[in-house]
């Protein structure tokens, strides 16, 4: 079975270094890194008295791991306000959490090299557990100031409206 059914002629999975993540209706701008998504399935064993030794084994509780986010230090504050959501230190009794939209849904858009949309994921009622506002910074160092967020999650799952899109071919410039 062909892994590409509209570009049979393609071998290679797909990188994952082209990649945008969306809330709130639009495009997060300078997210670097999109931690996995990740599922887990407890394991729940049962075996009534006259069985043999051994167990049934059932699938139990499903767990989403939470999903961290990475992107460098700039003036967008779109990190730092779903963060505020959650906890806003110093905004007053009464005030420091907002209860009615401190949850969002995102969206995880993958893309191939020639920049088509090639899948899509929706993770629903996201919330920030954890964020970094700054590394640990090294007057030595030669690196990126990267920001975190971990979003907590009760779910995803692949939008199956996005389907494989025919891929382009390279055409020699004339002349």
């Amino acid at each position: 079975m062909a892994q590409f059914s509209v570009n049979p002629h393609r071998f290679d999975p797909y990188r994952n270094f082209k990649f945008r993540v969306k809330w709130d209706g639009r495009y997060i701008a300078g997210v670097s890194k999109v931690g996995a998504l990740r599922r887990t399935t407890e394991l729940v064993s049962h075996r009534e008295g006259g069985d043999p030794s051994s167990s049934r084994k059932l699938p139990g509780k499903i767990t989403y791991e939470p999903i961290t986010l990475e992107r460098g230090v700039t003036h967008d504050t779109e990190f730092e306000k779903w963060a505020n959501k959650v906890w806003n230190y110093g905004a007053g009794l009464g005030m420091e959490v907002s209860l009615e939209d401190f949850r969002k849904d995102i969206i995880i858009d993958v893309f191939n090299e020639a920049g088509q949309k090639v899948i899509s994921y929706k993770v629903y009622r996201c919330w920030v557990s954890e964020y970094q506002a700054l590394p640990e910074l090294d007057a030595n160092g030669n690196a990126v100031a990267i920001q975190t967020l971990k979003l907590e999650n009760e779910g995803w799952e692949r939008d199956y409206d996005v389907t494989e899109p025919s891929e382009p071919s390279f055409v020699e410039p004339s002349g």
